[in-house]
């Protein structure tokens, strides 16, 4: 789900940061004391509330003394890991090293899905909101929407980013072509969906096979809840319905 693993970015200055917390491995607080030079670390901003970008606050805790550690608010997920969190909110500004970026609200994967936008050079710092080479999983059972989650994608790309520097995988020097793919995949595998549908009424497990042709069996509750995302995002819309698990198609 990680690909080789996770960035974070850390941001030296006036005011050190880090974006992302990551796991809480030895070896990365390593990387991060070296990195850092003999300055203390002063903060750490949090995309999102999932494991691999929030499970690390507790070791920079003991690790970093005085540390701050900010985020949007997701209560029942924040609780997990016991440092005094502070509310970070859409639109405010975040003295970050010697610079200060801006809180974007880009929810879909997770619903405290913060970027954080560097206006002088047009870089966001982008968590999972995109991954090159692959699709970002967008999970009802942890409050994912896809609805959100396209509109973040709209969000972004009206901003206008020069690059993207994610959670996962390289930086994104081409960000619109990169979005424009994203909600074009969705846009088809959206049309896939209502095309299985409209032969009969289907759970989402009879749907995975119709859609992800090949699957591997590792694979396969991954992608029950994306197709579970765009069966939710079609009766939000009026468009699809269900009778216990078992969904139809509303025609016009």
């Amino acid at each position: 789900m990680t690909g080789s693993g996770n960035w974070t970015w850390l941001l030296p200055g006036r005011v050190p940061t880090l974006i992302d917390a990551g796991t809480g491995e030895p070896r990365h607080l390593d990387a991060v004391e070296e990195a850092l030079a003999g300055a203390s670390l002063a903060q750490v901003l949090v995309t999102h509330a999932h494991v691999d970008h929030a499970s690390g606050v507790v070791a920079l805790a003991g690790r970093f003394r005085g540390v701050r550690f900010l985020k949007m608010p997701w209560d029942e997920r924040d609780a997990r890991w016991p440092v005094d969190w502070e509310a970070l909110s859409d639109g405010q500004v975040v003295h970050a090293g010697d610079e200060t970026l801006h809180a974007v609200h880009t929810p879909g994967h997770a619903p405290d899905h913060l970027c954080f936008w560097h206006g002088e050079s047009r870089t966001l710092f982008s968590g999972d909101l995109a991954v090159r080479g692959t699709t970002v999983y967008i999970p009802p059972n942890l409050r994912g929407d896809l609805s959100d989650y396209l509109a973040s994608l709209e969000r972004v790309r009206g901003l206008n980013p020069v690059r993207l520097l994610p959670g996962h995988g390289p930086v994104i020097e081409d960000p619109d072509a990169v979005l424009r793919g994203y909600i074009e995949h969705r846009r088809e595998r959206e049309e896939q969906i209502v095309a299985a549908l409209r032969g009969g009424e289907a759970t989402p497990e009879a749907l995975v096979p119709l859609i992800y042709r090949g699957l591997k069996e590792n694979l396969f509750q991954v992608a029950r809840e994306t197709v579970l995302a765009h069966l939710l995002k079609l009766e939000r819309e009026g468009r699809a319905g269900r009778r216990e698990d078992a969904w139809h198609i509303i025609e016009p």
